[in-house]
């Protein structure tokens, strides 16, 4: 029996809720990496090295850590813990766990080996200026096993959240920031004495950051009756089907690291300090996302494989509109604020130390237009996991080539004049293209869900958006005249017309009659009576 459209958002939304709460802690510890980086290097030689050299390995990582790898492991071990017997559900982990270790690990030997190759390819532009190939050739070996750590991590991630176990898995990125910043700085004060570069600490930091994003969910795994052994059987079925999900997905998220590395080319191409313009950029657009898009991905892929491994069709429907229209209600205001109060955003985070006024405009300039792409951001994570526990990987690796072709012509149309702002309005166009098509795809699958509601919360929310957006870029120059240009000033400033937009928005969205919006009040009201 398939459940209603109210039970399906509310399953959802507290799903999501826990994650977004652990997730926000992450993102906060994140936005601290990133001031640190920002005050101690700026956005120049030593910054543009230190992303190149993690972005090497990270182009893996969503191969074999958060995406291919991850979205197989779920699927199929919820298949086997609702059909199956602890015993050939635990030791399916285990085997997960080995071959994959001895994959992963040859895989970073190499990466480790090859990485002056790498970094040439990456960013050829380097060797023009001195040092700055060397530089990240160094910190690439150095950062190269955090592909294994984070592999582990997000593998223990996926047997949590598939026992309904969400906090503590999306509190673990939260020990990786942490950890890299407390060792990183410590470290970068050390590492001088030994004749190199202070951010080669950060380096090392960022190793010992993802160590304890694994072992922090140990505890918690081992209670819900993990316990590690040695299993290496390539013949077992539930290997095989991990190995069948994940083969076209990789061939599909390998577009994805596509684009990743062509807009890294591009970048390294343009002035010095794009690199880290975009990078700084994306980090803090990803705080929102963090927490709405990718909190309900993680809620709903547990429930839409539960109910595919239940053969419920109306139920994933359900689900999925669910997860689409909240994706469309809360990433509404984020984007919208992202794109009128980028400056001001990003002046008060990191202008501070070696990060210029110049950074400021030119790292606002990206936020905004990757902004633009925010609703298909969250969407697209939505959808793509939804392919995979219907065992469909072919469309989204079609989307993600998709993406790519349309990425390279939106830059190379655009690159002359725009120069790094080209690449992030690219991103943000090639993954709305990206959304349609998944959007597309998904609708006949299904056999159909229904989209006129969708299509009225989106417009509903971009029209409250747009009000709530509208009113706090006219709000902040009048409270920081009030309040002073000074760095409190401006802080209480943002702080207060980020809190009078929020209040304007869900003002507005109550007044719209939004379904989701009004079953989540519900929920609230009748907690708070409890």
């Amino acid at each position: 029996m398939s459940q209603e459209p109210a039970s399906q958002t509310g399953q959802i939304a507290r799903a999501a809720g826990a994650v977004s709460l652990a997730v926000f802690a992450s993102r906060i510890l994140g936005l601290v990496r990133e001031q640190v980086f920002a005050n101690l290097f700026g956005a120049g030689y030593a910054n543009d090295a230190f992303v190149v050299a993690f972005r090497i390995p990270n182009l893996l990582r969503d191969l074999f850590a958060e995406g291919a790898l991850s979205s197989a492991f779920v699927t199929v071990f919820t298949d086997y813990d609702q059909k199956s017997g602890p015993e050939r559900t635990w030791r399916l982990a285990n085997n997960v766990i080995m071959c994959s270790s001895l994959l992963v690990g040859s895989l970073v030997l190499l990466g480790m080996i090859f990485s002056p190759e790498l970094v040439n390819l990456m960013a050829p532009d380097f060797g023009l200026v001195p040092g700055k190939l060397a530089l990240t050739t160094l910190m690439t070996r150095i950062m190269f096993p955090f592909l294994l750590l984070v592999s582990l991590a997000a593998l223990a991630m996926g047997m949590l959240n598939s026992r309904g176990k969400f906090f503590v898995p999306s509190l673990a990125s939260s020990f990786f920031n942490l950890g890299s910043v407390v060792a990183g700085v410590t470290l970068s004060l050390v590492v001088p004495q030994l004749g190199l570069h202070p951010i080669v600490g950060m380096a090392w930091g960022a190793l010992i950051g993802g160590l304890l994003q694994f072992l922090v969910q140990v505890p918690l795994l081992r209670r819900q009756g993990f316990h590690l052994q040695w299993v290496v059987d390539l013949r077992e079925e539930g290997l095989q089907r991990i190995g069948k999900l994940m083969l076209p997905a990789v061939v599909g998220l390998s577009a994805t690291q596509i684009n990743l590395f062509i807009n890294t080319f591009y970048a390294a191409s343009c002035g010095q300090g794009s690199v880290s313009w975009l990078n700084y950029a994306y980090r803090l657009f990803h705080l929102p996302m963090g927490l709405f898009g990718v909190a309900l991905m993680v809620a709903t892929m547990p429930v839409v494989s539960r109910h595919a491994a239940q053969e419920d069709l109306p139920a994933i429907k359900g689900a999925l509109e669910s997860s689409l229209a909240l994706a469309l209600l809360v990433t509404a205001p984020a984007a919208c604020g992202l794109i009128f109060l980028a400056q001001p955003i990003i002046a008060l985070i990191y202008q501070h130390g070696h990060f210029s006024a110049w950074d400021t405009q030119q790292t606002a300039a990206a936020l905004a237009l990757y902004a633009i792409g925010a609703l298909a951001f969250a969407g697209v994570k939505i959808m793509v996991p939804a392919f995979y526990a219907l065992n469909n990987t072919r469309v989204p690796v079609v989307g993600s080539f998709l993406t790519v072709a349309a990425n390279l012509v939106f830059i190379n149309l655009t690159l002359g004049s725009l120069q790094h702002r080209a690449i992030a309005l690219s991103t943000s166009l090639s993954m709305i293209l990206n959304f349609l098509f998944l959007g597309v795809m998904l609708y006949h699958r299904l056999g159909g869900f229904r989209v006129r509601p969708l299509l009225a919360t989106l417009l509903k929310v971009a029209a409250a958006g747009l009000v709530m957006g509208l009113t706090v870029i006219w709000a902040y120059p009048v409270l920081t005249g009030w309040l002073g240009g000074s760095l409190l000033g401006r802080l209480l400033a943002l702080g207060g017309d980020i809190l009078l937009g929020a209040g304007l928005y869900f003002f507005l969205v109550s007044r719209l009659r939004i379904p989701e919006f009004q079953e989540l009040s519900r929920k609230l009201q009748a907690r708070l009576k409890r």
